[in-house]
């Protein structure tokens, strides 16, 4: 089943559109994921769940779009490394506020965030957009399933729930399931395990990946990553993806 892409669509296409139509935003970040993937990894991930999820809706009977990525977002524990690409959290979400209006100026309700970037200011910056949004007759509803919390985390591989998960096998298996040649095979398979975990340095209060014990900008087992295990992330994302907004227009 294709996808749409509201990039790909004319506006007329796009003025045809019943009001129920749901707007699906992926969010990435450019930014360092180790030696052996490339700076776009988060991006990647989003528009992959953005599309499985898109296929669940579209199965389950609503209307649904993808929108052009949004990969310029908050990267401060990544920022010491080369390439990596950062802005403020009140820039992103003014962006994401604007972005909700200017949809439901033709008529969008819903729009489902498709987020694989899990730096703690940039989803804060999400949740403020979120909140906002909910306060605006002129905006869009955001529904943002935050795979860092439940019900959404424990549906995720045991590597994502370890905390020691950037640039590892939970990553590094989605990239190689969607676009295997940028990832750096001949130094993936030889790069030694770090058992790190990003979530218990937040917790300790430490804010960039060198200080949460990640010198090549990496976490967890990237040696053991596989295209498989990629697939089968992919569709538990979408299937989250798709529940969530199952979910909130129950509501």
């Amino acid at each position: 089943m294709a996808v749409r892409c509201l990039a790909d669509m004319t506006w007329e296409e796009v003025r045809d559109l019943g009001r129920d139509t749901i707007a699906v935003l992926p969010i990435g970040a450019i930014e360092a994921h180790g030696p052996h993937l490339p700076l776009s990894t988060d991006v990647i991930i989003a528009e992959a769940m953005a599309e499985a999820g898109t296929k669940r809706l579209a199965q389950a009977g609503f209307e649904a779009f993808v929108l052009p990525a949004l990969s310029y977002t908050v990267a401060r524990f990544a920022a010491g490394f080369s390439g990596t690409l950062s802005v403020e959290p009140a820039t992103l979400s003014s962006l994401r506020v604007d972005l909700a209006r200017s949809l439901r100026s033709h008529g969008v309700e819903l729009l489902a965030v498709a987020n694989a970037h899990l730096d703690p200011a940039h989803v804060g910056a999400i949740r403020t957009a979120e909140a906002a949004c909910q306060a605006a007759a002129d905006a869009a509803r955001i529904v943002f399933p935050d795979i860092t919390r439940r019900p959404w985390a424990p549906r995720l591989t045991e590597e994502f729930l370890s905390g020691a998960c950037h640039a590892g096998r939970y990553e590094g298996s989605v990239v190689m399931a969607v676009a295997p040649a940028l990832v750096r095979e001949e130094i993936r398979r030889e790069l030694p395990a770090n058992a790190a975990s990003l979530s218990n340095a937040i917790r300790e209060g430490k804010s960039t990946f060198e200080e949460a014990g990640g010198p090549r900008a990496y976490f967890g087992y990237p040696a053991e990553a596989t295209a498989e295990e990629g697939r089968r992330t992919i569709e538990a994302l979408g299937e989250i993806l798709a529940e969530a907004v199952e979910e909130a227009r129950r509501g």
